[in-house]
């Protein structure tokens, strides 16, 4: 194909068909995509507030929990907008750059979140197995550059990717039967051979998810031998709760990850409105749990939302007298 029907043809839309199969049913799917992103966006800014208005939460350990929250806004927004107006007035059509702007989105926040992900479990290793050195190790600078170059790096393995995906010509009817630009839909619809993206697209989530949960089992593996070394049963139980928030929000993202993809991948003989239905899920119910998890888990957070609950209320009661 020429440069200038190869141009020509990827400045067309593509097609969102939302959920196969289930199109009548689009009015009443929307509601609990709809529950999950209200719930996501407002309970990410409560933690972000509170970790921005409380003093007492600007350790590094909150820094990476308001980073999560941040990831976690961006990831649900680039998908539930546009998911929700395919289900409420049939907007289906996706313009060729939005498309991959969307999925480039989802990728690299996925990307950044499995590095901050790692960070956190480095950020429990120092405070347990090394608790004297902690302030010195991880300062606030040294957070905040460990979660820049988790973004560099998310940002950085994604381009080449897209510009791959992009440079593919699109001529089959331009139909993706899921209710966002999901990687593997839409590299069916080209018309060439894709396999540089795909060995590319399977290169990158192989070391990136690899190393990482590697270095994640590390380092949880070095803290559970340093909790059962201390003396004392509640010392052991009091670093555990410590860790089971993270270790819940790791599992939730990886194993919700790859449940997604070998779905899309591999239809084990399910429907595939099934398929779609766990994919769609995959992007927005832990983006609301995360926050809900640290909510549930850290008595810190839990006091600093209940001290900004306090302190908006007593505004908005100073406001009406």
């Amino acid at each position: 194909m020429s440069t200038t029907n190869r141009s020509n043809t990827n400045s067309l839309p593509f097609l969102l068909t939302g959920i196969p199969g289930l199109e009548a049913l689009h009015m009443w799917i929307s509601i609990p995509f709809c529950f999950t992103y209200i719930m996501n966006l407002l309970g990410n800014s409560m933690v972000l507030l509170a970790v921005r208005l409380d003093k007492s939460l600007h350790e590094p350990m909150y820094y990476f929990i308001s980073m999560l929250a941040v990831i976690d806004f961006i990831f649900s927004t680039a998908v539930v907008p546009k998911m929700l107006g395919v289900f409420w007035s049939d907007s289906r059509e996706i313009g060729f750059e939005a498309c991959f702007i969307q999925m480039f989105f989802i990728h690299t926040s996925t990307a950044v979140e499995s590095g901050v992900l790692l960070a956190m479990s480095f950020d429990r290793y120092v405070a347990i197995c090394n608790p004297l050195r902690y302030h010195t190790i991880l300062t606030s600078s040294r957070t905040i550059q460990m979660g820049l170059l988790s973004l560099a790096r998310g940002v950085g393995v994604m381009m080449p990717l897209m510009y791959l995906l992009t440079s593919l010509p699109y001529c089959r009817p331009r139909v993706i039967p899921h209710s966002y630009c999901e990687h593997m839909a839409v590299v069916k619809l080209a018309c060439t051979d894709p396999s540089v993206s795909d060995l590319y697209s399977l290169i990158v989530a192989t070391l990136l998810v690899g190393t990482d949960s590697v270095f994640i089992t590390f380092s949880y593996g070095m803290i559970l031998r340093s909790v059962m070394r201390l003396p004392s049963q509640e010392a052991r139980l009091k670093a555990l709760r410590t860790c089971g928030s993270h270790v819940a929000v790791i599992l939730l993202f990886y194993i919700g990850g790859l449940l997604s993809m070998y779905l899309q991948m591999f239809s084990f003989g399910l429907a595939p409105h099934v398929q779609v239905l766990v994919a769609d899920f995959y992007l927005t119910v832990p983006p609301m749990l995360n926050p809900l998890i640290y909510g549930i888990k850290m008595k810190q957070i839990q006091e600093g939302i209940f001290r900004l609950l306090g302190h908006l209320a007593g505004l908005s009661v100073s406001q009406a007298d």
